[in-house]
This record gives C-alpha cells, structure tokens and sequence, in this order.
C-alpha cells in the first residue's frame, strides 16, 4: 500500500493543526426522526421550503467531521454520557472532579486535586475538542458538570496531536442539538443542604434555524470551601462562594461550514480553615498571642476563557477546524497578618496572574479506504506575573529571629514566554480489523527554559473477534513546565530573615521528558456487560511534580532528575433498561530520584535522602477503587450509590509511609414527576459519606505537603430541578 507523498504534508500544514478528541459519531446521527420526517412533508404539500432537514442534516454532518478529526489508536478511554453522570448520587450537581473519579485510575487529592496513574495534575481539558488554557492551580472547580453532554477520559500512548498535558485528556462535549430541539427550553435547579450548602442553577438551550445557543450558571455557597484541618465534623473559618458561568453560540454558514464562540467565568471566594489549640512559635512587638482558631486568612481565585472555532471542509475527504482563544486567571491571597507572623513567620500577601493567547488548528484528510492523514498546529503566548508583599522578622544564620519588629519585603517577578507544536499522522487501516495509527509531533517552549523535542506516537488496535479488542502503543511525550505554577520568589531577597531560602536553589523548571508504553483489552462479554484490563508503564526524565511551599494555598512546579511509573486498571460495566453497576479498580508505583529543580522548598536532609533512593512521590496510592450501581424501581423512582477506596496517599519523611486506607459510600434517592405540559420535575435526596467515615488525605508531612486535610464527613442534600 502507498503512503502519502510529500505534498499531502505540504497541504495539511497550510491549512493549520493540533486536534479535538471527542467519540465517532453514530450511524443514526444524521436521520431524521419519524416526527421531523412527518412535518416535512406537510411542508412540502403546502409548497414550503425544508430549512430544518437541511439545517440539522448540516449540523449532524458537521459533529461527525469533528469527532473524525481525533482518533483515540491505542489509548484507553473512559466515557461518561449525561445518562451516566444523572445516575450518579449528586446528578448535574456533582463536581466535575468527582465524576472522573468514577474512572479507573483516578486518584483524589485535597483541594479537589486528581491524579491520574501516578501523575501529578497535568490533565488537559477540551470543549468540543478544543483545548482551554489551564487555570492557576488552587481549590475551586473551574468548568462544571451540568453543561456537558458527555465526558470522556482518554489516558494511556495517545496519538500524535495530544500533547503538553497528557496524563489524561478530559474531552467535554456540550448538549448537542436534536431533531426535536425547541426553540428555548432548558432547567432551573435549586439544592438545600447540610454545612449551609446552597445552590442555585439555571440552564437553557434551543435552535432557531441555522443559530443553536446553549448558557449554564450556577452560584454555590457551603462551609466546605477547602477540606477540614481537623477530624471535626465542622470545620471553623470554611465558608466558600463559587460562581460560575458558561455560554455558547454556534451559527451554520453553509451545509460544510460553522462558526462558534464559547466563553466560560469562575469566581470562587475560600476562608482558609482554622486548627484550633496551635501554639505560636514567633513572638509580635506589642501584640498579644493570637487564638489559632480566630485567624482570618482568604484566598480568591478567578478564571476567564473565550474561544472562536470555525470549522468547514474542502471537498469530501477534507475537514478542519481553526480556533483562537484567550485565557486569564488570578490567585489572591490575603494573610491573617498578626496570625501568620506569629505562627509562621511570614505574612505575604500573594497574587499570581496568568494570561494567555493562542491558536488552534486540526485537519483530517480521507486519502482513500485505508488511510486518513491527521495533522495540526497549536500555539501559546503566555504572559505571568507574582507580587509578593511579605512581612518577616530579621534572623540569623540559624533562622532565629533577632527582632520582634517585623520588616517589609516586595519580591514581584514577571515572566513571559511561548509555546508551540506541530503534528503529523497516518490512520491506516491494515485490514477490517487491525488498525494502526503511527505518526509523530514537534513542540518548542520558551519560558525559564528553551526547550523542544520530536515525540513519536504509535499505536495498534486489533479487532480479534466481535466480542473482544485488544490495543497497545507507544508514546514519547513532552511535558512543558506550567507557566502559571512556576516559583518566581527571589532566594537574596528573603536572605537574613525568618523566611531565609537556601542559595544554591535552582528555580528553572525543565520539561519532562518520557516514554510512555501501554497495553489493554476490552470485552463485550454481553451485550449487557463489559471487561477491561490495561497496563502502563512510563520512564521519565525531569519529573515534574508540585507542592504547597508557603502559607498561601498555591502549588509551585519542581522537578526529579529520574522517575518510575507503572501499573495496571481493571474495570467492569454492567447497563440494562431499569439497572447500571459499574467498578473499578487500579493499582500504581510513582517513584523519583534526586530533586533537580526547586530544592528551595525542601529541608537538606531531605535532599540528601531523596539524591540517594528512589522515593514514592506524595500523590502515589498503590491502590484504588470505585464502584457504583443505579436503580429504576417503577413509577418515576430511582436508587443510587457510589464508592470510594484509597489505600492512602504517601506521608512522612521523604515520603517513606503512608496514610491509612479508607472507603466511602454516597447515597441517593429520586423521583421524577410528569407535571404535563409543564415540564418534568426531579426531586432528589442525597448523601455524601453516608457513613460518616473520618478519613484523613494529608496529614501536613510528605513532600510538598501543607497542612493536614480530612476528607468531607456526611453531608445531605435535597434539590428539586424542574425542565421546561
């Protein structure tokens, strides 16, 4: 068989690049449904015109020329529908983070961090396949649950055109339009709860001809802002406000050709929780000891995106996509002055800002029967910058204070820089059912380093009966260090105080550099039930990992010289008319050597011991599980629940233990109402940790790690939605 000559790559290189991941489209996606068909040919008989087959059968032949544009070759994928995500204990309500930790491999973390087979974040998020710059990492969720039509998790040697963030690619497919789309409908939902939790939501969609539109918001205030420091079952100084919006407009110009503008806001406001009886270990000139429990320290964080997508095509066998998009975000915090001098040391007022521009673009041409050629383009220009306004005490060599009369010190810090890549690939199917994707990507970044790297992309997916498919691949990948988490704090400037940092601290972060090797199969062993089982395994160069280092509750970028990671999922799924199961299981090894980058946020012994073993990184769990069933019992109800286990994240000195093990159960009861032409109305009683299990996800010790988090004790929920 041929392969493409070279003018095939000249071509889809003017055209633009890097790509979207979402499913292949259904069979049925571009048929018009019986009633649609019906009142077409009314229209017909009166001697009309037929927009709507025309609009709609653009429409459906435009989602699949998108969704055609990123194959998933030798990855795993996890696949969460809107049915999927109501089934759960929470419905639309649940956190985005809490849905994926229905996936295999997932991992939680305080602060409503995820990690995905021994990674550290570095997920990649996508709308419709198009990428949204990361926000500054803290505690509040950025996009939601409720306006997402599915969810897809895809892990493992993914293809060419994912890059930067490849732990996990977590595609968001917004509520597509139906046939029988109105032109306004939508829901209005208000949750009540324990911990004086509130929320109100507002969804709404419709088309009219050749313009769909789709907006979601929502508000959230509880007294679960951040987890609790303590076992207590309510935390002091916890309250959180969380709003968040998001908005699309999509308007056909032709049959083969749209426009799209999406732009989504989050502002969450945190108190930082209280540890009540700690002693002070500073002494203030003129002030008495402050209560531990009556600090006043808050942190806000705020995220802005907007996207502009035009997709057409060239022909049949050509389609692409071309999108710009802006990003801006901030993490604020404000100390608790006297408090954090008196118990810290240090009381820095800091605020990160990140802002980024860039470019988009995907193409996928349909050669002949047995190759499609993918390839595309991703650029970045991002601009950060800190201001540090830091309190501390004068010290000596040993860091002891030697005044009471603390001094004020500015450390503000910019820093710009750019990132792009390119890439190229073959779909080539061998035969109807071995396919192989084989293709390879470039990428340069310029920030504190200048780097670049070729990473070839191969992966084999073989049909070996009806019944049963197995994948393998491989990838190299190129992680660059994240521009918004990058310490910028100046070591001379804190020389000969109580917040001292060692001088021979490098703080340019490399990228990671890896070689990514993955193995699976599925079986539909029923048509009802469903087994997988994938295995990983990943040697890396400069591992990147994150911690919290200071007061303030922001991650900073580090890296290991050398890194480990392997492991292996297991997951299992049941669907049936009134019934779903699902469980999953996974266990990982995430280990490093020798802290290259950062070493200002470790102790010496620390860096000794880490230069000479290889350490279990602080997110590693050697093993997880998650499992859930829901249950349609007749005349509108419905039953639920969901659980957890961890066998603990790591602890200690260097991370040489663990935290205990733990489960949790949520819980949920609905019913849904036929209120006629009204509209449906779904009432729903929920349980978070039904069994009030105290469990602990950081204990203050490891590496990288603040203050102790427990996990959220029981907390129940009664929220009414109504349709219309």
């Amino acid at each position: 068989m041929t392969h493409p000559p070279l003018r095939v790559l000249a071509l889809s290189l003017s055209l633009a690049y890097p790509l979207l991941h979402a499913l292949p489209a259904r069979a049925d996606d571009a048929t018009p449904s019986s009633s649609t068909a019906t009142a077409d040919a009314a229209s017909a008989a009166a001697g009309q015109a037929l927009p709507t087959v025309q609009v709609q059968g653009a429409r459906s032949r435009l989602d699949a020329a998108r969704n055609g544009l990123s194959p998933d070759t030798g990855s795993t994928i996890y696949k969460f529908s809107k049915a999927d995500i109501g089934r759960l204990p929470q419905g639309d309500d649940t956190p985005l983070n809490q849905v994926l930790l229905q996936a295999p491999g997932v991992v939680q973390d305080s602060y409503g961090g995820l990690h995905v087979r021994g990674d550290h974040a570095n997920l990649q998020y996508r709308i419709n396949g198009v990428v949204i710059p990361e926000a500054i990492s803290g505690f509040g969720q950025t996009l939601e649950t409720r306006f997402a039509n599915s969810i897809s998790l895809l892990t493992g040697a993914l293809p060419a055109q994912y890059g930067y963030r490849t732990a996990g690619i977590v595609d968001i497919t917004t509520q597509g339009v139906g046939d029988d789309d109105k032109p306004f409908a939508g829901s209005a939902g208000i949750t009540l709860g324990t911990q004086r939790s509130r929320e109100l939501d507002l969804s709404v969609h419709g088309t009219q001809g050749r313009l769909s539109y789709e907006f979601s918001g929502s508000f959230l205030g509880n007294d679960l802002g951040i987890e609790n420091p303590t076992p207590s079952r309510d935390a002091l100084h916890d309250r959180t406000h969380q709003g968040k919006a998001f908005g699309l407009v999509s308007y056909l110009l032709g049959d083969d050709s749209r426009i799209t503008a999406m732009a989504g806001v989050t502002n969450n406001r945190f108190q930082i929780p209280d540890s009540p009886g700690q002693s002070t270990a500073f002494a203030l000139d003129g002030t008495p000891d402050k209560d531990s429990s009556t600090l006043d320290a808050h942190q806000r964080e705020r995220n802005r995106f907007a996207v502009v997508s035009y997709q057409s095509a060239i022909g049949d066998t050509v389609d692409y996509q071309v999108s710009l998009f802006h990003r801006y975000t901030d993490v604020h915090y404000s100390p608790d002055t006297v408090g954090d001098l008196q118990y810290l040391g240090v009381a820095a007022d800091i605020l990160r800002r990140n802002e980024a521009n860039g470019v988009q673009a995907d193409l996928s041409w349909r050669l002949d029967s047995a190759h499609t050629l993918r390839s595309g383009l991703f650029a970045q220009r991002e601009h950060a910058s800190t201001r540090n306004d830091a309190l501390v005490f004068p010290a000596d060599d040993d860091g002891n204070p030697t005044s009471t009369t603390p001094i004020s010190i500015a450390d503000s810090g910019r820093l710009g820089g750019h990132l792009w890549g390119a890439y190229l690939q073959d779909e080539w199917k061998l035969d109807r059912t071995l396919t192989l994707n084989y293709g390879a990507r470039y990428d340069q970044v310029d920030t504190v380093t200048k780097e670049h790297q070729l990473s070839p992309r191969v992966g084999l997916v073989w049909d070996a009966t009806p019944a049963l498919r197995l994948h393998a691949g491989y990838a190299r990948y190129f992680t660059p260090p994240p521009t918004e988490k990058i310490d910028t704090t100046s070591v001379s400037a804190f020389a000969g105080t109580t917040n001292a940092l060692p001088s021979d601290a490098n703080t340019a972060v490399r990228s990671e550099r890896s070689n990514y090797y993955d193995a699976g199969a599925v079986w539909q062993v029923t048509p009802k039930l469903t087994l997988g089982v994938d295995g990983y395994y990943r040697a890396v160069q400069h591992l990147q990992d994150e911690g919290q280092f200071g007061n303030a509750l922001i991650y900073s970028a580090f890296n290991y010289a050398h890194g480990r990671i392997y492991g292996v999922d297991l997951t299992a799924n049941y669907k049936e008319k009134d019934w779903s199961a699902y469980a999953n299981l996974g266990t990982t090894h995430a280990r490093a050597r020798q802290v290259e980058t950062g070493q200002f946020n470790f102790e010496q012994d620390e860096l000794d011991f880490i230069a000479n073993h290889w350490v279990h990184l602080d997110h590693e769990q050697k093993l997880s599980a998650s499992a859930g069933v829901n249950v349609r019992v007749g005349d509108g109800y419905a039953v639920g629940a969901s659980a957890l286990f961890g066998s603990g994240l790591r602890n200690g000195f260097a991370n040489t233990t663990h935290l205990p093990s733990y489960t949790t159960l949520n819980a949920d009861l609905s019913k849904r109402l036929d209120l006629g032409g009204g509209g449906p109305v779904e009432a729903r009683l929920s349980v978070v940790n039904l069994f009030d299990k105290v469990y602990q996800l950081r204990d203050g010790s490891g590496i990288g790690v603040g203050a102790p988090q427990y996990g959220q004790r029981r907390t129940v929920y009664v929220s009414l939605t109504k349709e219309f």
